[in-house]
């Protein structure tokens, strides 16, 4: 619970003094005032991890205040409240747990009670935000469905990485999956019951990626009106996720280094460090050595965070994969849409198997949705885009030869080249199927997925 703010709000002198003694003394950060109208505005401009109210205070009540944070209308609505009182009656308290407290205790206070009952709501807090990052990911895992070679050497390495503390650089192409991937790391490592911190380096302007990551005080800058911590800081005994770090601007990608030698950072306009304790997972779609070698990205960096490379492979390499995938995720749009399951026909999923998927998983996931939407009960050969649908434009046998005034796109070309090859290999040896994908180097249940996708019939070259 390192750097964990308290906010403590009680008239009492005394109770603030030995509150916020108790609690330094354990680690956590706290800021206690005397009135509840002044810790609406401590939470509405620095914010706070949990509150302690006392129920009669002068001025707003304990119970008022409590209802205004819960209203809805703050971004601090879901923050633990413990109510603290030595006058309250029961019906008081009961009253202040059905208007969202979180834990109830009475004056005088006993340190270590006080101390149990903080840890455990910080506690809930943080099992709350890893179920729903589960939830999140959950919704997402067919993207790791698989049961490809290639698949299969996948989960090896995430549970040999995963145990460990060191970091971890993913690779591959976007739509591969390389935040699920860290996030099973993630789950297998003795970290998984803290934060799973995601920063998208892509998607943060160059001038706010440093008060992003590190966080920042309040007057820090123009805007900055609180107290605000970092992404690092929020992962604190846990895994920071920086996704897109090839995008990250040189002068970050300095302080990230310090960060990660030192173990220590500042908030953006402080002078006080704050010693953080974060595996870091990295995952790029470029190729950071060849960014290395132009002096876009550090070479120090680089070898700080590829201490265990870990490659997500294209869809296109996943052989056998997408059936499954495919399954996955119509299953879950059904669902979504009120929709029965709609089965794929053998013709249309042979097709799908074929194509190259440039846009690897996420693309399949979105044509997946499409089609439970735009087809009838089944999903058939005509539901999917034309892009997808072989071209028709040769005979077999002979020469390939481009008929007078037709454009054909190189992927056409390239569907008629293998087309007539299979064909020719077919009929050379009397269309015995299992001879034929030996020659062609598949395997015999991929041959007739092929011969479907590129409608080739017995027969048609004699």
């Amino acid at each position: 619970m390192l750097n964990r703010r308290v906010l403590v709000v009680d008239d009492e002198k005394n109770i603030r003094r030995t509150l916020s003694l108790v609690l330094e003394g354990e680690g956590y950060e706290v800021r206690a005032v005397g009135t509840a109208e002044e810790g609406i505005r401590v939470l509405d401009t620095e914010g706070a991890d949990l509150v302690i109210l006392d129920i009669k205070l002068p001025g707003m009540s304990g119970v008022e205040a409590l209802q205004k944070i819960r209203s809805g209308s703050t971004d601090y609505k879901d923050v633990p409240v413990i109510i603290i009182s030595g006058h309250a009656s029961l019906a008081e308290a009961v009253d202040a747990v059905k208007h969202g407290a979180t834990d109830f205790f009475e004056k005088p206070l006993d340190r270590d009670a006080v101390l149990l009952r903080i840890g455990n709501c910080l506690r809930n807090v943080q099992l709350r935000a890893e179920v729903e990052t589960l939830r999140a990911a959950a919704i997402e895992r067919g993207e790791l469905i698989g049961s490809s070679g290639v698949m299969l050497r996948l989960v090896q390495e995430i549970g040999k990485v995963a145990p460990t503390r060191s970091r971890v650089l993913i690779t591959g192409e976007s739509g591969t999956g390389k935040e699920l991937i860290a996030r099973a790391i993630h789950r297998g490592s003795p970290r998984s019951a803290g934060s799973f911190v995601k920063v998208n380096c892509a998607a943060i302007p160059s001038e706010l990626i440093e008060s992003e990551l590190f966080g920042y005080e309040r007057g820090a800058f123009t805007g900055a009106v609180g107290r605000k911590a970092g992404q690092f800081e929020l992962a604190d005994a846990g895994t920071l996720f920086l996704d897109e770090i090839g995008d990250m601007a040189l002068s970050a990608q300095a302080k990230v280094l310090r960060v990660l030698q030192s173990g220590e950072l500042a908030r953006v306009g402080s002078q006080r460090t704050i010693t953080i304790d974060v595996r870091v997972l990295a995952a790029t779609n470029r190729n950071l050595e060849e960014a290395v070698s132009i002096g876009a990205f550090r070479e120090d960096l680089y070898f700080r965070l590829n201490v265990l490379p870990i490659k997500a492979p294209p869809l296109r390499d996943r052989e056998g994969d997408v059936p499954l995938l495919l399954e996955a995720f119509i299953d879950e749009f059904c669902k979504e849409n009120g929709y029965r399951h709609k089965p794929v026909d053998e013709d249309a999923m042979a097709r799908l198997c074929m194509y190259s998927w440039p846009g690897n998983v996420r693309e399949l996931k979105n044509l997946a949705e499409r089609l439970v939407i735009m087809s009838g009960e089944r999903i058939t050969l005509s539901d999917l885009p034309s892009e997808m649908t072989p071209s028709r434009s040769f005979e077999p046998g002979g020469p390939l030869r481009l008929p007078r005034g037709q454009q054909l796109t190189l992927k056409d070309m390239r569907e008629a080249v293998e087309r007539q090859y299979i064909l020719e290999v077919l009929e050379s040896h009397d269309w015995n199927i299992s001879r034929s994908s030996q020659i062609l180097g598949i395997e015999r249940t991929n041959l007739h997925k092929k011969l479907r996708a590129l409608g080739i019939n017995r027969g048609e070259a004699n």
